[in-house]
């Protein structure tokens, strides 16, 4: 048997979320988000699987949108970050990719451009992210010199939520009403992330963002799944040693652990050389056989231990759930002082992404 650490991904559930997204906003496009290897779930399975659902995919940057365009894909894709040099802009024409326009330079730059065909822009306005973006003030003067530039086509206005994961929260109600009082009706406005779009019909506008949702982790602070959702990702390894320590027996560098009993100690085929997260801590939900059991020790690069006194039946090449629909990714996440979010992203490639249709990927 070779090494296991693999990533099961459910293309079911992944177009059950989406179509979460759209009965959220029924009145909205929907602009799926791809960025980062689509979360760590794999660029073009994901976005082919999602190609009939969704309007438009949003990526962080020209490398991650041109792979969608060499595959075939026809839709409209935004670069969230839009171009990073002006050497950027004649690819962005030539294949059709839509530019999130946040800096002056951008816009000077696509007023020198020798380009053939437009490109649809989207103005972004710092509403009280801090990030990327105009403040309200300079927005108007940068639609305005957008609008007159010859090889600009469509102006969109985009802005970004910062607290959209607190329901009710009043940084998001103030910052939709700086937003609302800029771009009016004169022309498509996209706000709403996974958060604003389960929770929030004030955001949905023309467009909504769904990122994190997509792949069925919840993007509120709570460490459960919202029940509409549906985990995409199973993570999982085998068991590549068991035996009995005796009371007193350290686990793992510096031995962090210490045995309290005589008990048998599993070693699991994951670490943080496949994006296993190296600060789990003691008492992390690791399943063996359906039986939920315990991280010992620190994380290795290539291995992790497990406590199997509730596996005592456990034996060398059983399967080890690291997060799915049980223990779910929040909740690891939570162990972890992170979000489920970096947990997808930094799955390393050694770890293999298999794609299946239905739940239910134990080892067999």
């Amino acid at each position: 048997m070779s090494r296991l650490a693999r990533a099961t991904v459910d293309l079911d559930a992944l177009r059950h979320n989406l179509a979460v997204a759209r009965r959220r906003a029924p009145d909205s496009n929907c602009m799926a988000v791809l960025k980062a290897d689509a979360y760590g779930h794999g660029l073009l399975p994901v976005a082919h699987e999602l190609a009939e659902g969704a309007d438009a995919f949003a990526v962080s940057c020209l490398e991650e949108a041109l792979p969608l365009r060499l595959a075939g894909l026809r839709h409209r894709i935004v670069l969230l970050e839009g171009f990073f040099d002006a050497g950027e802009i004649t690819t962005l024409a030539a294949r059709r990719l839509d530019a999130v326009i946040h800096q002056p330079w951008q816009i000077e730059a696509l007023a020198q451009a020798d380009i053939t065909a437009p490109i649809d822009c989207w103005l972004k306005v710092d509403t009280g992210m801090g990030r990327l973006g105009f403040l309200p003030e300079e927005a108007p003067a940068a639609l305005d010199r957008l609008r007159r530039l010859p090889g600009v086509g469509t102006v969109r206005w985009m802005t970004h939520l910062a607290s959209a994961d607190v329901p009710d929260s009043a940084v998001t109600e103030a910052q939709l009403e700086r937003f609302g009082a800029l771009a009016g009706s004169s022309t498509e406005t996209t706000a709403a992330n996974s958060a604003a779009t389960l929770h929030g019909r004030e955001a949905h506008a023309d467009w909504v963002r769904p990122g994190i949702m997509l792949y069925g982790a919840s993007p509120f602070e709570d460490a459960g799944i919202h029940p509409a959702l549906r985990p995409v990702m199973t993570l999982e390894a085998a068991l590549i040693s068991v035996k009995r320590l005796p009371a007193g027996h350290g686990v793992g560098y510096g031995a962090r652990f210490v045995c309290p009993e005589s008990m048998p100690v599993g070693v699991v085929s994951i670490g943080y050389g496949d994006g296993y997260p190296r600060q789990a801590p003691d008492g992390m939900p690791v399943l063996i056989n359906g039986q939920r059991c315990a991280v010992i020790g620190k994380v290795s690069m290539d291995m992790v231990c497990v406590d199997l006194r509730n596996a005592p039946q456990a034996r060398v090449g059983d399967a080890a759930t690291l997060w799915g629909e049980a223990p779910l990714a929040t909740e690891i996440a939570g162990y972890c002082g992170t979000i489920s979010y970096e947990l997808f992203c930094q799955l390393t490639p050694r770890v293999q992404r298999v794609y299946r249709r239905g739940g239910n990927h134990g080892q067999g």
